[in-house]
């Protein structure tokens, strides 16, 4: 009796802890505002914020998460390696190798969960991220070999069936108005495309050097526009295709010079139409118009906000932040494109 009344107590804690009310997140304040490029030029890109824990977005842990913890302990609440982020309506997924689990931080419920499989089974090695229909999230293992779709309001990742499978899932894209998911198979050279009901539509290249060929492709973006945008790695460029596979241009070489790509990672586009290019040889973003064409470079090797330590994924949103997961730095920066058109 005295254990069950000391677990109605604790649950009781949390119902109510559930209910306080939370403050919304307010970014640090900066002393000197961050700019790309550097007064006197013109202002293109602002440095906003960045946070570690649901505490700097001034989130508490969930209910579910809660009560987990109480039972089998308490979770790490922190990054420690995050690899892909995404956000939607407030919503932010950060994929964590490194806390085997995705971390969910809902900025306007206010509240924080750390997801994984059934069971609370571990995520060894999630590495991708894409928004689906109705906010729902895919999510990809490279280790397991499985892509699992987090489903909106779920607490867990469930793994899909597609035909066929793919051994080694790295970049994610979804086609709403088509109903298709894009998943790169890095150990395959090759992009699947599925059909909602995990049948297979279509595979897109091969391995080699040529026009719409890959050599260990990694991360993948899908632009408003419908145009793919691939990290083609060992090839040192970044590629652009149609839906249907068809080349649409490609930029980057081997290098160590402004507006080289050697070892290119995250890859996104914004409401203009610019390619952001995440490359951790540099510790940096550089951005390039729709011809390939450099633009601006920013960030550096550091721990400070505008710097990064071997970026990896990243996403843009509609209102065009950008979220960088600032991989060795455990920790999502958020950015924002501000100059207009270029």
């Amino acid at each position: 009796m005295k254990n069950i009344r000391c677990i109605w107590l604790a649950l009781m804690a949390l119902l109510l802890g559930a209910c306080a009310p939370v403050s919304p997140g307010v970014p640090e304040a900066q002393a000197v505002p961050v700019f790309w490029p550097a007064p006197p030029d013109v202002a293109r890109v602002q440095y906003l914020h960045s946070f570690s824990r649901a505490d700097d977005l001034g989130l508490a842990k969930g209910l579910f998460s809660r009560l987990r913890d109480f039972i089998t302990g308490a979770a790490e609440d922190r990054l420690l390696r995050p690899m892909a982020v995404l956000e939607e309506k407030g919503v932010i997924y950060v994929a964590d190798p490194g806390a085997k689990s995705v971390h969910r931080f809902d900025t306007g419920k206010g509240d924080y969960d750390l997801i994984q499989a059934a069971d609370e089974q571990p995520l060894p090695s999630v590495v991708g991220l894409a928004l689906g229909g109705n906010g729902d999230v895919y999510v990809a293992d490279s280790k397991l070999g499985k892509v699992l779709v987090i489903r909106a309001g779920s607490r867990q990742a469930t793994p899909l069936r597609l035909a066929g499978g793919v051994v080694q899932p790295t970049g994610l894209a979804y086609d709403a108005k088509a109903d298709e998911l894009y998943v790169v198979d890095t150990a395959n050279h090759v992009i699947r495309v599925f059909a909602g009901d995990g049948s297979l539509r279509r595979s897109i290249g091969q391995r080699g050097t040529g026009d719409g060929e890959f050599n260990y492709p990694t991360l993948l973006w899908r632009s408003p526009a419908g145009v793919l945008y691939v990290t083609d790695s060992l090839n040192f460029r970044v590629q652009m295709l149609a839906a249907d596979g068809r080349s649409l241009g490609k930029f980057g070489r081997m290098g160590d010079g402004t507006g080289d790509t050697a070892r290119h990672k995250g890859v996104a586009t914004d409401s203009f139409g610019h390619v952001y290019v995440i490359d951790a040889l540099f510790h940096a973003i550089q951005i390039f118009d729709q011809q390939g064409r450099f633009l601006l470079s920013l960030g550096g090797q550091g721990h400070g906000p505008g710097e990064f330590w071997l970026p990896a994924g990243m996403f843009i949103g509609s209102d065009d932040r950008i979220y960088v997961a600032d991989s060795y730095n455990r920790r999502v920066q958020v950015l924002r494109y501000v100059g207009g058109a270029t």
